[in-house]
């Protein structure tokens, strides 16, 4: 393997290294390898990887991410389930196989109540992307300028294969975390997540397939993982399902739920497993959340939590919400929620164990509640539901 250090590339610590490591990238391109960031702290603007491109941050490493939204060029993302052409995410491929973060350095996204986190949704630029949506805008034209539009997600494989994200610590994110789109065969291991603003979801696989989430620690000011599908009519545009989901062996420590689906699922969700979690707590809402609505839509189906020890949640372990942000249930795509499987679930504190939030449009179907993957036992009976105007 080909290691291009980016100090050879000009690159000095604290100092704007954007450049350097945009021609250390393209060098690792051309050779595939690695771009390698050595202990020290360094500046950067967006970075976009390549296929066969690494980029490892070697123990004491810190890039520091400008935060200047004008030093952000526009590509086509997805945000909280659109798609559009907004602002880079700060470390960003696509159409890519073969990528890679790795290493046990820092990525610091730099976000603060002073930066990126002072205007977590833009009111003008939401509305006018909701209109294009209703009008049929093709996503090209769906274009905000650097400086306007959103806040960017932090790492974003979009339509990528072969993706490894491994070891690193991130803090500070702008928007969510690690955030895989329209991508397969993803690999996130050991990484630490601290990044405590606003909608700062850890790990979001979003309309992907084949992915493993395993041996990594989450504190967020939001979901830790949340699994999503596309939002309203963009996502049943896309119509790609999130699918063949592992996660293992994960802490959560802050956060709303540990694991989520939803509330972003109309392109659906299948085929999820998670086991051996260790909810640490206090700071955690859920262990298992799952949020849709009739706006969202979507088969969510084949949900298995096995073995979580959660230590303590602010609400119900697990929550099952089918109108989710949703009281009237005003819309016309009812989601079906269905065959959620949770087993061996050790709880030391919590106010509930289980709450079921649906309507008759949306019942939750064959759900089981065991001590034991051996022993199932029937579906959560109808006086455990609450009605469909029940408080959010």
């Amino acid at each position: 393997m080909t290691d291009h250090l980016i100090t050879e590339f000009g690159a000095r610590p604290d100092c704007d290294c954007t450049g350097a490591l945009d021609r250390a990238v393209q060098a690792c391109e051309l050779t595939g390898g690695r771009v390698v960031v050595p202990a020290g702290t360094f500046l950067t603007g967006p970075i976009r990887l390549r296929s066969n491109v690494e980029l490892h941050l070697a123990a004491g490493a810190t890039l520091r991410f400008l935060t200047d939204p004008a030093s952000y060029p526009i590509v086509r993302t997805r945000w909280q389930g659109i798609e559009c052409i907004s602002h880079s995410p700060l470390v960003y491929a696509y159409d890519a196989v073969n990528v890679a973060v790795t290493g046990t350095g820092t990525l610091d996204g730099c976000a603060s109540p002073d930066t990126w986190w002072r205007d977590t949704k833009p009111v003008d630029d939401w509305s006018r992307l909701l209109r294009m949506v209703r009008d049929d805008v093709p996503v090209e034209e769906r274009i905000f300028e650097p400086g306007h539009g959103f806040r960017p997600s932090f790492v974003q494989p979009y339509r990528c294969r072969r993706v490894r994200i491994e070891d690193v610590r991130i803090i500070n994110a702008p928007m969510w975390v690690v955030h895989p789109v329209l991508s397969s065969d993803i690999v996130v291991r050991g990484i630490t997540v601290d990044s405590r603003g606003p909608n700062n979801d850890g790990c979001n696989p979003d309309s992907c397939r084949d992915v493993v989430i395993s041996g990594c620690s989450f504190d967020t000011g939001d979901d830790c993982i949340a699994i999503k599908s596309g939002r309203d009519a963009d996502g049943r545009r896309v119509a790609q399902p999130c699918e063949n989901i592992v996660i293992e062996n994960c802490r959560f420590g802050t956060g709303h739920g540990a694991v989520t689906i939803g509330s972003e699922t109309s392109g659906g969700i299948r085929n999820v497993i998670a086991r051996d979690l260790h909810i640490a707590g206090p700071g955690i809402d859920h262990a298992l959340r799952v949020k849709t609505n009739s706006h969202r839509g979507g088969l969510i189906e084949h949900i298995d939590l096995r073995d979580a020890q959660v230590d303590a949640v602010t609400a119900a372990a697990v929550l099952v919400d089918t109108h989710h942000a949703d009281v009237d249930v005003t819309g016309t795509h009812h989601p079906a929620v269905r065959e959620i499987s949770i087993s061996g679930l050790h709880i030391r504190n919590a106010p509930t164990t289980l709450e079921i939030r649906d309507t008759p449009q949306s019942p939750v179907q064959n759900l089981t509640l065991t001590t034991s993957a051996a022993r199932p036992s029937p579906p959560c009976p109808p006086s455990r539901r609450t009605p469909a105007n029940a408080a959010s």
